[in-house]
């Protein structure tokens, strides 16, 4: 075999995987077209469809997906009650989900995000932008539709609430302090980095190291974290 056929060997095999999820969704028929569309898109695969909200508790479980597509209104349990238990499982640990409804309701938002979902995404998205929240969830970033992003701001902000002391927010470099400021205000990694004049992957480091010097669980609490701290005010956000 020639050296050229051993570095394009080499270069298949370094290929990723692709991301693999499972779809949670009652209807067949937008179970089907989302398994045709998912399946079609190189570097996403479905590994397992769920009609009930218990069958995505027992395939998630089983598969072990990047990410499972989960619908809210299902029959047997609810797809809240059914992401509560995923991301409760030490059994689906690095499982993550992507919430995708019809409803825009304050209800669902708050209960899906105080659940561990990672992403919240409405059915009349276009197909391009839920093939990129899967990929932006799969990636460990949080997602959520600007529309929900507003409210989730909006509705901490008519609490008319003080800037309180956030619990590790003292040991944040000022580098991270405005990476946090940033993600206070909307901004993506990519817009930071261009922001900050930083690589995508510091800014993704530095909001590595604030998850964990601030104890939150995804981006949206990094938002609120900024609101309550005081590094971000309603007539700072974007949206």
């Amino acid at each position: 075999m020639s050296t050229d056929d051993t570095n394009i060997g080499d270069a298949a095999y370094d290929s990723p995987p692709p991301v693999r999820v499972l779809l949670a969704e009652n209807q067949v028929l937008i179970r089907d077209s989302l398994k045709v569309l998912i399946d079609a898109t190189p570097g996403l695969a479905v590994v397992g469809e769920a009609g009930t909200g218990a069958e995505a508790v027992l395939l998630a479980r089983r598969h072990r997906p990047d990410v499972v597509l989960m619908d809210v209104r299902m029959p047997d349990m609810d797809g809240i009650e059914a992401t509560r238990r995923i991301c409760a499982d030490p059994a689906c640990a690095g499982v993550r989900v992507l919430i995708l409804t019809t409803f825009d309701l304050d209800e669902y938002v708050y209960a899906s995000l105080r659940a561990g979902a990672s992403g919240f995404l409405l059915k009349s998205a276009m197909a391009a932008e839920l093939l990129a929240a899967i990929r932006v969830v799969a990636s460990g970033e949080a997602l959520l539709a600007p529309t929900v992003t507003r409210r989730l701001i909006t509705d901490f902000l008519e609490g008319s609430r003080p800037a309180q002391a956030v619990r590790g927010l003292d040991d944040v470099t000022p580098r991270e302090r405005e990476v946090l400021t940033l993600v206070g205000r909307g901004l993506s990694n990519a817009e930071i980095a261009e922001h900050l004049h930083l690589t995508v992957g510091t800014v993704k480091t530095h909001i590595g190291r604030l998850l964990a010097k601030l104890g939150a669980r995804d981006r949206a609490q990094l938002v609120i974290a900024a609101y309550e701290g005081g590094l971000v005010t309603g007539s700072d956000g974007r949206r």
